[in-house]
């Protein structure tokens, strides 16, 4: 017991005291808002209210303007730039897969594994753009059907 208290006592009253301070010197000031480090950016500059003098102007008095007028606009006459097709989603005849493909009498089915999983990571429909998606189905498609035939006929 410390001076006719409790420590539990004493430890609560001074904690109570504490926060008695800590309210007294936290009177917020008129222009910041409770939780914020820093006072708003409209609610007084240099002494005089910008809402007062100047409605609306508030927002401008924080732009860079310098940065802003650094912005060079595209021409009205440009239309908007969309994705662009890679050239080898055009080749969609199985000449051209297979001619991609590589596939020779070499091949193993290791190989010819490696050449799908190569293919399907530059020509998979869920890796290109929407616009592309049926090119890519169709080139998937015929190097699937390639590879599968050329690895039936190694298996015979």
């Amino acid at each position: 017991m410390l001076f006719g208290q409790s420590v539990f006592q004493s430890v609560l009253e001074r904690l109570k005291a504490e926060d008695e301070m800590a309210e007294d010197a936290e009177a917020p000031a008129a222009h910041r808002v409770s939780g914020l480090g820093t006072g708003l950016a409209f609610d007084v500059m240099e002494g005089v209210s910008v809402a007062s003098q100047r409605v609306g102007q508030a927002y401008f008095d924080n732009l860079d303007l310098d940065a802003a007028a650094g912005v060079v606009e595209k021409p009205a006459s440009a239309p908007p730039a969309g994705p662009v097709m890679p050239d080898h989603l055009t080749r969609t005849a199985p000449e051209e897969v297979a001619a991609e493909l590589a596939i020779s009498a070499a091949d193993t089915p290791l190989t010819l594994r490696e050449k799908r999983r190569a293919f399907a990571r530059a020509n998979h429909p869920d890796g290109v753009e929407l616009p592309f998606r049926d090119n890519a189905t169709k080139r998937m498609m015929l190097a699937n059907l390639l590879i599968d035939e050329a690895l039936r006929r190694l298996s015979r």
